[in-house]
């Protein structure tokens, strides 16, 4: 059958018609009209016409196989298709086909290369780029400014910032496009000086700065919050007359967010009259900057009623943020059903957002969920839920996932290690900590004041005082924390005039103290018994620092008057006071009658209490305390009734001690401990010893009105001398032994101790919920007052 011919020269016309328009039906139908006819078009210049056809209206997969049926491909067919995966994100595909094209014998030419390195750039495939250039060498266009530029920046988007640089230098000639690959690059790595640099040596050039150049440059002003720079971009912008484009006003929008420039922003953003999603994220993350939480939120909803579908990740990390801040947990879950309603895949940014939404907002069980439920975990998201196990008092499962992190092989950064210090102070996991401070130096990040000052708390919560010293004085910097830090450690340990010390270095190098500074201070000087030195210092701290004293000022100074003994005047100070005191003013009080044994200005102090609202059953056994000491043994139980009856429950004592990196918790009187055995019998042991050196059972600390034997027995197993005994079963004779307590420890063990160290010739540290006892050959560094 003969075969009918076609009009060449009317498909080519008909076919860039239709590019140029875009009529992808009317495209089609020339493509029907060729397969239908079963005409035979030999001439090449058709199908490519037909293949670009297709790749301008999208149609990338149909292109292909039309490309496929092409029997002799020249060069600029084999361009067009690799170009349409470069531009449509198959990057794979655009390199496979490069490859493809070299073994059919077709030589790449200039318009080749920017292509498929485009492709390389977006898959940050090294190795293919560096190949790539090879051949663009043998071919003599490595020189080609459209080559150099597209090498740039696969360089730069590869992380080869030096190579880009060496490339760069040795461009003959650099246009608009290669001067802001070059900006881009040093922007993105962060390199402030440099970037404005390039800028400027471009415009002597002869080069005028573009919209993509401003893009560029802002991000890295933002970062550097250099807030005079980004004004005159901003000036430039105006001055230039740019088109209004959304991506410049949005760029601006950002920089003066991260500059802490809320106003302006609000400007820019009224200013943009197309609006889209990155706008209004950009606005919405600007309020979550300077803490407006409730206007970010506010323009969340009306971006929703103004029809904004499409929510970015960044959006969402915002509002999730928001929620966090304000604790508003009801938002966040209702955010985080619609996102699961409508099939929207929880990204690892959302899901990084949410959990630490729900940790801030106290709400663990759900962090711990969406954590386990989550396929994909990064760094951000251990150190997301090991803050949140630590801000909510689950320092046991923070260090659990920590391990979990490690054995995933995701590393930690310093957000982590930030995180899991805390933990380690609040378990008194020594071994912990040292592990983690190895961890950290290796990496690098000891370095860090955050770090340094999270080691300083940890190694003081550890009984490791003079370990924090040494972390304290090896920092290369220091700031008011860390101070802070190093003079409360001092001061928790009962080295009050190390503390003092230590406060006059500080003045000295002209450092100014906060209010945090002067609590620490305070706090001192109440473990030490320096009464005179703290009343002192607080005069100074309004007087010579203009610092308003706080209620928690007002604490320390009511329990240094306190346990001074100095009782009345610790009244007359409460009553001076310039605002209202509260249940912990008048707690401290309480606590300072417990250890004076005045039952009078006890009970006074007490219904004082119950008439504010006790905050939990501390006062409560205070007074029962302070009773049974005196036998009043009726008046305890009425305490403890009423206790009761108001919902308090006495918290169980509890204490705990790390051994061999593994920390073992004991309960007053409990036997549940696999070495329970052994550990009453070695306290049986330890108690005729006892008795041999004068010891005699304090009663009135086992709060029950029992036998004295039964008192004997009661108080021999309290948790503190559990945990004790555990460690002179389980550590080396030379090993000091650090005891953790949920309570005060009472009076009976107190006695008792000072007389285990001598018995066993160990250094024993108890740190309890007032402070730190060093209890060495008989004696405590306390000096009884606590």
């Amino acid at each position: 059958m003969a075969r009918s011919r076609l009009n060449t020269g009317a498909c080519v016309r008909i076919l860039e018609a239709c590019m140029r328009s875009k009529s992808l039906i009317e495209g089609k139908k020339i493509h029907q009209c060729i397969l239908k006819s079963n005409a035979r078009i030999d001439n090449v210049v058709v199908f490519e016409k037909l293949a670009l056809f297709y790749v301008r209206c999208g149609e990338v997969k149909v292109a292909r196989v039309v490309f496929d049926q092409v029997s002799s491909r020249n060069v600029i067919l084999w361009n067009s298709i690799i170009r349409a995966y470069a531009w449509n994100g198959q990057y794979e595909k655009a390199i496979d086909l490069y490859y493809e094209m070299c073994d059919s014998g077709i030589r790449p030419n200039k318009f080749t290369f920017p292509f498929v390195l485009k492709a390389c750039s977006g898959l940050k495939a090294l190795e293919d780029g560096v190949e790539i250039r090879e051949r663009a060498k043998v071919e003599g266009l490595d020189s080609d400014v459209y080559v150099s530029t597209a090498l740039l920046d696969f360089y730069v988007k590869c992380g080869c910032l030096s190579e880009a640089q060496a490339l760069f230098g040795k461009m003959m000639y650099k246009d608009v496009v290669s001067w802001n690959a070059m900006i881009a690059g040093s922007a993105l790595h962060g390199l402030y000086e440099e970037t404005m640099r390039l800028v400027f040596e471009m415009q002597e050039t002869g080069n005028v700065p573009n919209s993509s150049t401003l893009v560029a440059i802002l991000p890295a002003i933002g970062r550097t919050k250099a807030l005079c720079q980004g004004k005159s971009v901003h000036g430039f912008r105006l001055r230039r007359a740019f088109d209004k484009e959304t991506l410049i006003e949005t760029a601006l929008l950002d920089m003066y967010a991260k500059c802490e420039s809320l106003n302006y922003a609000k400007r820019v953003f009224d200013f943009v009259g197309v609006k889209n999603e990155v706008t209004w994220s950009a606005m919405i993350g600007a309020y979550v900057l300077a803490g407006c939480m409730k206007e970010a939120l506010a323009l969340f909803d009306k971006m929703q009623i103004e029809g904004v579908v499409t929510l970015t990740p960044a959006t969402l990390g915002s509002v999730l943020r928001a929620c966090a801040k304000l604790t508003d947990i009801g938002r966040g879950r209702c955010i985080h059903g619609n996102l699961i309603k409508s099939g929207i895949c929880l990204d690892l940014t959302i899901g990084n957002s949410l959990l630490s939404m729900y940790s801030k907002s106290g709400n663990l069980d759900d962090a711990t969920n969406l954590f386990d439920e989550m396929n994909l975990k990064d760094v951000v998201s251990y150190s997301a839920i090991i803050s949140g196990c630590v801000q909510n008092g689950n320092a046991e499962e923070a260090l659990l996932m920590f391990h979990n992190m490690q054995l995933s092989g995701i590393d930690p950064d310093i957000a982590t290690m930030v995180g899991i210090l805390p933990a380690c102070a609040h378990l008194a996991a020594l071994q912990h900590g040292r592990c983690s401070h190895g961890q950290l130096t290796v990496r690098g990040f000891s370095s860090d004041i955050s770090i340094g000052n999270a080691l300083i708390d940890m190694y003081s919560k550890c009984g490791r005082v003079d370990f924090a010293k040494d972390v304290f004085y090896r920092m290369p910097k220091q700031d008011i924390i860390s101070w802070n830090a190093m003079v409360a450690g001092y001061g928790m340990h009962g080295h009050g005039m190390e503390a003092l010390t230590l406060f006059h270095d500080m003045l000295r190098k002209g450092l100014k103290p906060d209010s945090v500074s002067f609590i620490c201070l305070l706090s001192a000087c109440s473990h030490s018994g320096l009464v005179a030195e703290g009343k002192h210092w607080f005069c100074a701290m309004t007087r010579d620092f203009n610092i308003v004293p706080r209620m928690e000022h007002c604490i320390c100074m009511v329990d240094l008057l306190g346990r001074g003994g100095f009782l009345g005047e610790a009244t007359d100070f409460i009553e001076k006071m310039p605002f209202e005191p509260d249940v912990r003013i008048w707690g401290a009080l309480l606590g300072a009658c417990r250890i004076h044994r005045n039952i009078k200005l006890g009970e006074e102090v007490s219904k004082k209490i119950q008439n504010l609202g006790a905050e939990g059953t501390g006062n409560f056994v205070l007074l029962s305390n302070i009773y049974s000491a005196a036998g009043r043994w009726k008046d305890a139980a009425h305490i403890r009734l009423i206790q009761r009856n108001k919902g308090f429950k006495k918290s169980p004592g509890c204490s705990w001690i790390e051994v061999s990196g593994r920390i073992h918790a004991f309960i007053g009187g409990d036997r549940s401990h696999p070495q329970s055995a052994q550990i009453h019998e070695k306290l049986d042991e330890l108690l005729v010893e006892m008795k041999k050196l004068g010891y005699h059972a304090d009663g009135s600390f086992a709060l029950q009105d029992v036998e004295e034997e039964e008192k004997e027995r009661i108080l021999l197993y309290h948790s503190e001398k559990l945990a004790i005994a555990f460690g002179i079963l389980n550590l080396r004779p030379s090993d000091p032994i650090f005891v953790t307590k949920n309570l005060r420890v009472c009076g009976d063990c107190h006695s008792a101790i000072k007389l285990l160290s001598m018995i066993t010739n160990r250094t024993i540290i108890v740190r309890d919920t007032s402070r730190y006892h060093h209890f060495a050959l008989g004696a405590c560094n306390c000096g009884d007052f606590w």
